[in-house]
């Protein structure tokens, strides 16, 4: 177990050094992100339907895991520790999926980006 921790601490430190690096690059004024600006803008709609299906998923694998120990009145830790540990990654994931679209479909993601002129079009849509 502290093996897998580990490694998530590892790849979160990585996504967060990645993330920053990213987000500076446009501040600078060095890169060009015109095409991802552009794909952002035509596939908004795709984006909004998966950021939705992602909070929804989660909810609904949190409900289910919920449910099954409502509906059995007992809860063993031996079925906890099989079950609820896949349970509980896959609703991470999920719920970090829809987390990070909503920031990047967001004015403040955007603006991070440098893709301000996005947000200007999308009322024009």
């Amino acid at each position: 177990m502290k093996n897998l921790l580990k490694k998530i601490g590892f790849a979160g430190l990585v996504v967060v050094a990645g993330g920053a690096a990213a987000l500076a690059a446009p501040a600078a004024g060095g890169v060009n992100n015109a095409g991802l600006c552009g794909l952002i803008a035509q596939m908004y709609g795709v984006f909004k339907i998966l950021r939705t299906l992602a909070f929804v998923g989660a909810a609904f694998i949190i409900a289910g895991w919920a449910w099954g120990y409502i509906s059995k009145g007992e809860v063993k830790l031996d079925d906890l520790q099989k079950k609820g540990t896949g349970m509980l990654v896959g609703f991470i994931l999920l719920f970090g999926i829809g987390v990070v679209l909503q920031f990047f479909l967001s004015s403040a993601g955007l603006a991070a980006i440098g893709c301000q002129d996005v947000i200007l079009s999308w009322g024009k849509m």
